[in-house]
């Protein structure tokens, strides 16, 4: 058992059937002596319903994997070098197989007993506009391992839903613009990065707050199914007690039977001798009176 081949499996499951099966593997895990896989396995979130289904894309269909990874590559490439005829052509891509990946998305999961919503496909199509934005994000997708959906960078799907800058691939501009311009680029890509540094920061926070409460419930759950076998054991041994205590009245109930036989069997034994005696005496009455006449 290792971390890799054990979150293979996990994400591979529905939402509903990943805690159970993790715990199970941090169990074995830690009866195998490896306290620091089982608490690696431990930290593996539970997949949201969105990110169960960009999985099951992935696991499903690995064919459409490298084709958004280029198309990616080749928008990103576009935007840096602000070609925008270059933007249009693969803004309209992007739109086609997006539409496409997250309809086959959907599908799968509806085929998989569990559909999800709108506001889980809109989830799914921002994880998609992700991938294209974030290499990243790509890797991460084309891994199948997601525990929440991906967002993409700023202004990144603006580009993508083909509102590229008519003027990129205009006259040439003046080193006074193409100046301000590479400030406005800069400017633009500092807030991103500010943005960016603070919903990291937040989201770290909001993860270490749900490990902390899923930890909490794990740990009751564990108290619970401790608790649990604890008073299987002891019904067990009041069951087994029972049953002795059956046993023991029934045999008290047939020895007393035989004493009471006993007793009316030494009754009759002593009626009987009483009669024996009786006869015995009256023998010697006669005895004597015929002896004596």
């Amino acid at each position: 058992m290792d971390l890799d081949s054990v979150a293979g499996e996990l994400y591979g499951l529905r939402p509903e059937d990943f805690t159970a099966a993790r715990d199970e593997r941090a169990a074995a895990a830690r009866r195998a002596g490896d306290r620091a896989l089982a608490e690696e396995i431990r930290a593996l979130r539970r997949p949201s319903l969105s990110a169960w289904a960009s999985n099951l894309l992935v696991r499903e269909h690995p064919e459409q994997v490298e084709p958004l990874l280029q198309l990616g590559q080749a928008l990103r490439q576009a935007l840096r070098e602000l070609d925008g005829a270059r933007l249009r052509e693969l803004g309209h891509r992007q739109r086609t197989l997006i539409g496409a990946l997250a309809r086959q998305a959907t599908e799968l999961t509806a085929g998989a007993g569990h559909p999800i919503g709108e506001a889980a496909q809109r989830e799914v199509e921002q994880t998609l506009h992700a991938v294209l934005a974030d290499p990243e994000a790509a890797r991460a997708w084309a891994a199948g391992r997601l525990a929440k959906p991906l967002t993409a960078t700023a202004g990144f799907p603006g580009l993508a839903e083909g509102a590229a800058p008519e003027s990129a691939a205009a006259e040439p501009a003046t080193p006074r613009r193409t100046g301000r311009r590479a400030r406005r680029r800069e400017e633009a890509e500092e807030r991103r990065r500010r943005e960016l540094a603070q919903a990291t920061e937040e989201a770290e926070a909001a993860e270490r707050e749900l490990r902390a409460r899923e930890e909490e419930a794990a740990e009751a759950g564990r108290d619970a199914e401790d608790a649990a076998r604890r008073t299987a054991e002891l019904q067990q041994r009041v069951s087994d007690l029972a049953d002795r205590l059956r046993a023991a009245q029934e045999e008290q109930r047939r020895a007393r039977a035989a004493e009471q036989q006993a007793r009316e069997r030494a009754r009759d034994a002593d009626r009987r001798l009483d009669t024996a005696r009786h006869h015995a005496e009256e023998a010697a009455a006669r005895l004597d009176r015929t002896t004596t006449d």
